[in-house]
């Protein structure tokens, strides 16, 4: 079987790839009859040199290989009739600006899996970034704070080499005390936690948070149950109780909201939790808030304050919490927002060195050892033209208007 590296080809740029050069030597030793190509890219993190010196093929045409992997979404012109793709496709909540490219996806008899639906038996994810946008999200926000009351200059984080400087740059400040709420116990919250423990961030409970002073900074990490309540009054279960029935619940995350200076979003939100930070805890006289880093940059969604995706470029803007319009994030009133949705471009080799590791532990095996335990098979969006089993929600979406045998 013959696999192809893809050249990433969505605009802004993204250094990321799913195999370094020494991972796909790991992959040849590991699977001797496998045949790999790596498309040339002037813009991916490793280079081509890097794989050559390694004896890996760099080439400019990958239309030979099998299956072709990639990270981002692929472009629709550069979409190969009937191959097998390996892609983040963004299309399994029916996301709009995605349609034409999973309609030409089933034109082109393509079979499509797609690196956020490769789950295990018991439906957990096997792959992604999360950690990387966790670590990245947790040091702009530290670099937020700093900006805000002019205590350091801290670089972007894409201009370090990687996690190891980030951790070294935030260990070398000096910081005030103060109080950072952390959210979600997944990849995004514990790489966010990560950090905190790196730099020697003291994490305390629940109860000392909210009642304590300290002459350090401090954090709290809380579970759906710490920042939830039922309507009722009363008392929850366990968190099974909330992922069933979160409609029962509302938000108890103001009390969080006035004892932290800086919330680090890292939690998943499912469609029928209630929102988390909203409009009005921002606005309550005894809110502190001073910087809200929402790593889970949900748009219009549980934080209220985040109005827009913010950029690498671009990575913070204000909220003022009595207009709740954007202003400048020196504006006296505002709350500073990072919400970049791009975290991990910004440790390109990090996150791929990492995100290599998964692939090859969880997939690749797939293709050799008939699927055993149907990672393809689950992670499957398209084959051949049609929608797989797992998706046929999607028709309506897009259309199988094409006969397929």
């Amino acid at each position: 079987m013959k696999f192809g590296i893809l050249r990433e080809r969505k605009s802004p740029p993204d250094k990321r790839v799913v195999f370094s050069p020494s991972k796909l030597l790991e992959f040849k030793r590991l699977f001797p009859d496998a045949e790999i190509k790596v498309e040339a890219s002037d813009i991916r993190v490793f280079t081509d040199e890097q794989y050559k010196e390694l004896g890996i093929d760099v080439t400019e045409d990958v239309s030979d290989c099998d299956v072709l992997i990639g990270v981002k979404e692929v472009p629709i012109d550069a979409l190969i009739p009937g191959k097998k793709y390996f892609f983040f496709s963004h299309t399994i909540k029916k996301q709009p600006y995605n349609q034409k490219m999973l309609q030409a996806v089933l034109d082109n008899d393509i079979t499509l899996y797609d690196h956020e639906t490769v789950i295990n038996r018991d439906g957990k994810r096997l792959l992604g970034f999360g950690r990387y946008a966790g670590i990245v999200g947790t040091y702009n926000a530290f670099r937020a704070f700093c900006l805000k009351y002019d205590l350091h200059d801290l670089p972007k984080a894409e201009s370090l080499t990687g996690k190891e400087e980030l951790i070294s740059r935030l260990k070398k400040l000096y910081l005030p005390p103060f109080k950072v709420v952390l959210t979600g116990h997944g990849k995004v919250g514990m790489g966010a936690k990560e950090i905190l423990d790196a730099v020697k961030i003291k994490e305390v409970s629940i109860n000392d948070f909210l009642t304590k002073s300290y002459d350090v900074p401090v954090y709290v990490h809380i579970d759906v149950l710490d920042y939830n309540r039922r309507k009722d009054g009363e008392p929850a279960i366990g968190n099974a109780e909330f992922f069933t029935g979160a409609e029962d619940f509302e938000s108890d995350f103001a009390r969080f909201a006035n004892a932290a200076d800086m919330f680090i979003a890292g939690h998943f939100h499912g469609n029928n939790a209630p929102d988390i930070l909203t409009a009005e805890m921002l606005a309550g006289k005894d809110c502190k808030l001073k910087v809200v880093a929402d790593i889970s940059c949900d748009v219009a969604g549980p934080v209220a304050c985040t109005l827009r995706s913010s950029t690498i470029a671009e990575p913070l803007y204000g909220y003022n919490p009595l207009t709740r319009q954007e202003v400048d994030v020196f504006h006296p009133a505002a709350v500073v927002v990072m919400a970049v949705d791009n975290l991990p471009c910004e440790l390109p080799k990090d996150a791929s060195e990492g995100f290599g590791d998964m692939f090859l532990q969880h997939v690749i095996p797939a293709f050799f050892n008939d699927d055993a335990h149907g990672i393809l098979e689950r992670a499957v969006i398209a084959e051949h033209g049609k929608l797989a089993p797992r998706f046929k929600y999607l028709d309506g979406y897009v259309k199988e208007n094409v006969p397929h045998t």
